[in-house]
């Protein structure tokens, strides 16, 4: 009897636990992140994320993101976007530009859930850094400065991790700091 009772407490404690932490949002670009959401109903409302929304909706990815993943997706803010040279953006969304500006996109998601633990832990076994396969095709690379994490893209140029583990219902996003570029 008291080991049911004790296996019980673990059990409701357990259960506790669980529904906490699947209820928890984060705060992005001003709008709170539910988890049970999806990647697209939750960007939609960050007004840090409006360029990417605008450049999602332009290259037909909508569909895709909304689906089951799971993805991770690496989220550049309007400011990563605003790094560009001056008229990129409104080159891209061009819609004779559209094949282009689904190869730009897709190489910042990577099949599968991804937390920054994971991603940590695979830093570590790599030695300092891990390497990642894009939807697109081509390569991430992972590193951590301090306790900072960056991704690098094949030209060389480094984004930072501003905001980790924004749990989705089909995935995970993290916040960058800039556009990551495949090789051409």
């Amino acid at each position: 009897m008291k080991t049911k009772k004790i296996l019980s407490a673990v059990v409701l404690t357990l259960g506790f636990a669980f529904a906490s932490n699947a209820q928890k949002t984060v705060m992005v670009g001003g709008a709170a992140m539910y988890p049970n959401k999806n990647i697209i109903e939750n960007a939609v409302n960050s007004k840090d994320h409006t360029t990417l929304v605008a450049a999602v909706k332009a290259a037909d990815l909508v569909e895709t993101l909304q689906g089951k993943g799971p993805f991770t997706v690496f989220a550049p803010t309007n400011e990563a976007f605003n790094k560009l040279p001056k008229g990129t953006v409104e080159n891209l969304l061009k819609p004779e530009n559209k094949k282009m500006l689904q190869t730009i996109l897709t190489y910042h998601v990577v099949a599968g859930k991804m937390n920054s633990s994971d991603i940590a832990k695979a830093i570590k076994d790599g030695k300092g850094k891990t390497t990642f396969k894009t939807v697109s095709g081509g390569t991430l690379t992972a590193w951590m400065s301090g306790k900072d994490l960056y991704i690098s893209d094949e030209n060389g140029n480094k984004s930072k991790v501003t905001i980790a583990d924004v749990n989705q219902s089909n995935g995970v996003i993290h916040v960058v700091d800039a556009v990551l570029l495949p090789k051409k």
